[in-house]
């Protein structure tokens, strides 16, 4: 398993909230394609699929607030 970690979002950026997954737990996915939609005070932005396999977890809900290095869900790359 995988951990998809929210990176570090920028000078002065602490947080952002989770809008939107575009995969639910069980869908295939593939390395570089959008997984999720996460909005900060100054930008809205995609995060995308660190490698393939299959959407196990889902760990940050929509509209849930994340901070750097937060786990948002895993990857099975099996």
């Amino acid at each position: 398993m995988k951990e998809i970690l929210l990176p570090e979002l920028g000078e002065g950026i602490e947080k952002a909230t989770v809008s939107y997954w575009f995969f639910k737990v069980g869908d295939k996915v593939n390395e570089k394609d959008d997984l999720v939609e996460l909005a900060t005070d100054k930008a809205t932005f995609n995060l995308p699929v660190p490698c393939s396999g299959t959407l196990a977890r889902i760990s940050a809900v929509e509209g849930q607030e994340v901070r750097p290095g937060d786990t948002l869900g895993q990857i099975d790359e099996s």
